[in-house]
């Protein structure tokens, strides 16, 4: 144990990419010396177990039970356009629930008796909750920075993201007066006014990071795979010359099936080994390919990418961040949620190429063969590694976290 050991209390909520990175941060926290319990949905304990936690499942506030597609707390792969996603995002996440989200984190709070609470950039109720009883709290945003703020983007568009969530205020102030707290006047301001906000990704990657708020840290993205995740064992001999092509579209069901085929069909048709990872909700059996793609639930992307010379992926920051860490170029196929603009980004800085979720097999192959022939590709990859690597240290946000508990014990004495 340090000789300052902390107690940090953590609430999350299992949306795919965004969890991983967050328990990540709990387990540095935890091989640091400090203690870490984690509120969140009962999918995710056999990860906070692995991270060193102890656990509390949601119980007043809506949770995922199971990984079955109809648990799913958002179902975006239905929504009509990016802004209903925000809309689903809004009543069944941010502000909805605010006051059971808020429950459930006082009443862990009561138990646990922690330094701080860190929250999910999603959670507003579990800010409520720490700023209720006067606790630090730092504000985790697992992806680039997501909040609309002058400078960053379209006017027009955050003008649009604005007048979306301002429908949500009435219930997210209704959550603050049920804790004692004063209404606010924009939505976002529940987690702008955070003692931290922590962005868990790079400088270099997000365009916005010129724009954000004096409170705002970041701490460089979290890499480690999640416990889920299995072992691998390559079929191909050592010595294997065709390209290594690794794809990973989504961990979560983002109604992919028909994208994934095609993508292996893609593949099957070239002088190339592939391994492709499915995720959490599909099963082998589900696709069908040729002998050079091996199709697996799950497989350790930081070994596979030690070997890779491609990814295909749907852009979930995680795997983007891990391949640009590794120097390998990307063949970016979003899908929704935050990944048009990370694919977008990858595009811009020159370490990989877009296409739509409607692409043809014939489509695929072709972005493939460009991105392995055009060495432009894996330079541009391997110049955002090499930023990546000296950018920030994996103690970086523990020891934001160190300070903030420090700053505020030093600010009551």
């Amino acid at each position: 144990m340090t000789p300052h050991s902390r107690s940090f209390l953590l609430t999350t909520w299992d949306g795919g990419g965004t969890s991983p990175p967050e328990l990540g941060v709990a387990k540095r926290l935890v091989d640091r010396g400090h203690t870490v319990h984690v509120l969140g949905d009962p999918t995710l304990v056999q990860d906070v177990q692995a991270a060193g936690c102890t656990f509390t499942p949601w119980s007043r506030a809506p949770h995922r039970s199971s990984l079955d597609k109809e648990d799913d707390l958002l179902k975006d792969w239905e929504a009509e356009d990016p802004l209903d996603v925000l809309r689903r995002l809004r009543d069944q996440i941010m502000s909805g629930p605010a006051s059971e989200f808020a429950a459930d984190t006082a009443a862990s709070i009561e138990t646990v008796h922690p330094d701080a609470v860190l929250a999910d950039a999603e959670l507003f109720g579990s800010v409520i909750a720490a700023e209720a009883v006067g606790l630090p709290v730092a504000v985790l945003m697992p992806n680039q920075w997501t909040v609309p703020t002058p400078g960053i983007g379209d006017r027009a568009v955050r003008t649009f993201v604005e007048r979306v969530v301002k429908a949500g205020l009435a219930d997210l102030n209704a959550a603050r007066s049920d804790r004692g707290l004063v209404p606010l006047n924009a939505f976002f301001d529940q987690i702008l006014n955070a003692d931290r906000l922590l962005v868990l990704t790079s400088e270099a990657f997000d365009p916005a990071s010129g724009f954000v708020p004096d409170n705002v840290r970041y701490v460089g993205p979290v890499l480690d795979d999640p416990a889920w995740v299995g072992s691998w064992t390559s079929p191909w001999p050592n010595d294997a010359a065709e390209p290594l092509v690794l794809v990973g579209l989504s961990s979560i069901y983002q109604n992919q099936g028909a994208l994934l085929q095609r993508t292996i069909d893609a593949l099957s048709a070239l002088p190339a080994r592939a391994v492709v990872t499915l995720g959490r909700m599909l099963e082998p059996d589900d696709v069908s390919a040729s002998p050079n793609v091996t199709v697996v639930r799950s497989a350790p992307h930081s070994v596979l990418l030690a070997d890779a010379s491609l990814v295909i992926t749907a852009c979930g920051h995680g795997t983007v961040m891990k391949t640009l860490a590794a120097g390998v170029p990307i063949v970016c196929i979003p899908m929704g949620r935050d990944q048009d603009a990370i694919a977008a980004r990858v595009a811009e800085l020159g370490a990989g190429l877009v296409l739509p979720p409607s692409a043809s097999a014939e489509e695929i192959r072709a972005a493939v063969l460009e991105v392995l022939a055009d060495e432009s590709y894996t330079s541009n990859a391997r110049t955002l590694a090499s930023t990546l690597s000296v950018e920030h240290a994996p103690l970086d946000v523990v020891l934001e976290l160190e300070d903030l508990v420090a700053q505020k014990s030093n600010d009551r004495d």
